[in-house]
């Protein structure tokens, strides 16, 4: 006989956090300042396209530094709210130039966001949107660790903040933007927290904010097939595929959601996406595995799958971490891949590795971090002993 301890009556409930203004989209900065009593409903939507301004267009950190704004009102928001920046628990820069940033949210709450210079039209940055992965896709370091919750519309617009704190890129610029791109390819499946991701998508591409064209972000999902038209519908973001394989036996290795949503129902949904033509094409993202998914015969059914379907296939050579079985294909296997490819008119480019040295590129997010409070913890157990 099982017995469930209640501690209802002895435990004094957590502090509620100040809300972080920074998460709120437009309607729901108004709704908050007229419920804080900050002004009246009338005033409220004047007073909401102040203060979104200075969030998001001048990226301010203090309610005292809204010089528009009477200092009365001032002070009663920081009472009532936030606008702080997240804890940057590591920063590192890569070689290449790639920059990856350890963020803490909250306790226990941890993600990496990789900002990768000369990608997209000037840079491109790649956020998280969940703590962990469910997906287990076998390849992927980061689908090995496991899921702690959904992140925020405010963690996930705080990972932009951070990105163009460091970029210095404070107040919006209007042209030679290092940040041009923003792709959901961090940690996490996007669609499993689309109401999160669609609100951080609608702050990013506000105009009289970060400004970030809606063609200019990207979200890439394994294939939870439902969610796809409510994507498009939403956020009107480009739409990448991370796809891996040719067929059902294969991808349900590989991307073990497959066995959920099959080759077939993922296609139907694709082609059916909001928006879909020439001029907003479709991403598929596949990763170059030594003798797994690399032939020439694997390529032309590639070709065959996506048919008719208006698309270019990023080509990603295989990060390698410790303890996976597999391996890169070499170059000249990827570049025949890739000719396969183009010659039947799809663009194919071969995306170069980038921040490898510090467990940045693509699949390897976190583990480096894990890696080392792992260490840490062990220290301070031997320590105690």
């Amino acid at each position: 006989m099982s017995v469930t301890l209640d501690l209802s009556r002895t435990s004094a409930p957590a502090p509620k956090a100040p809300v972080n203004l920074s998460g709120l989209t437009r309607a729901g900065l108004r709704q908050a300042l007229i419920d804080a009593d900050i002004c009246p409903p009338e005033k409220a939507k004047m007073r909401a396209s102040q203060v979104w301004s200075w969030i998001h267009h001048y990226g301010v950190t203090d309610f005292a530094a809204m010089t528009n704004i009477a200092r009365t009102a001032q002070d009663a928001m920081a009472a009532a709210f936030t606008l702080a920046r997240p804890e940057i628990v590591e920063r590192q820069v890569s070689n290449d130039g790639t920059r990856k940033w350890l963020i803490r949210t909250a306790p226990g709450i941890e993600i990496e966001t990789v900002y990768i210079p000369d990608v997209g039209r000037a840079g491109a940055l790649c956020v998280s949107s969940q703590v962990g992965c469910t997906l287990n896709c076998t390849f992927c370091h980061t689908g090995t660790q496991k899921l702690v919750r959904n992140l925020t519309a405010a963690e996930i617009v705080a990972q932009v903040q951070v990105a163009r704190d460091d970029l210095g890129e404070w107040p919006s610029p209007k042209e030679d933007r290092r940040l041009s791109n923003i792709v959901f390819m961090g940690m996490g499946e996007p669609l499993y927290n689309l109401d999160h991701v669609s609100d951080a998508i609608d702050i990013i591409s506000d105009n009289e904010g970060i400004a970030l064209s809606r063609r200019r972000i990207t979200v890439s999902t394994s294939g939870v097939v439902p969610q796809l038209d409510a994507l498009g519908t939403r956020t009107q973001a480009m739409l990448a595929i991370s796809l891996h394989a040719t067929n059902d036996e294969l991808r349900d290795v590989l991307v073990p959601l497959n066995k959920k949503y099959n080759l077939e129902a993922l296609m139907d949904g694709i082609r059916a996406y909001p928006g879909i033509s020439n001029a907003r094409r479709v991403t598929f993202e596949y990763v170059m595995l030594k003798g797994v998914n690399d032939s020439p015969d694997e390529a032309r059914a590639l070709l065959k799958l996506i048919e008719g379907v208006p698309a270019k296939v990023n080509l990603i050579p295989f990060n390698p971490w410790p303890g996976t079985d597999y391996e890169c294909s070499d170059w000249k296997t990827i570049e025949r891949f890739a000719a396969i490819l183009n010659k039947a008119g799809y663009a194919s480019p071969i995306r170069t590795p980038r921040g490898r040295d510090i467990l940045a590129a693509c699949g390897q997010l976190k583990s480096e971090s894990e890696k080392v409070r792992a260490s840490t913890l062990r220290k301070a157990e031997q320590a105690a002993a």
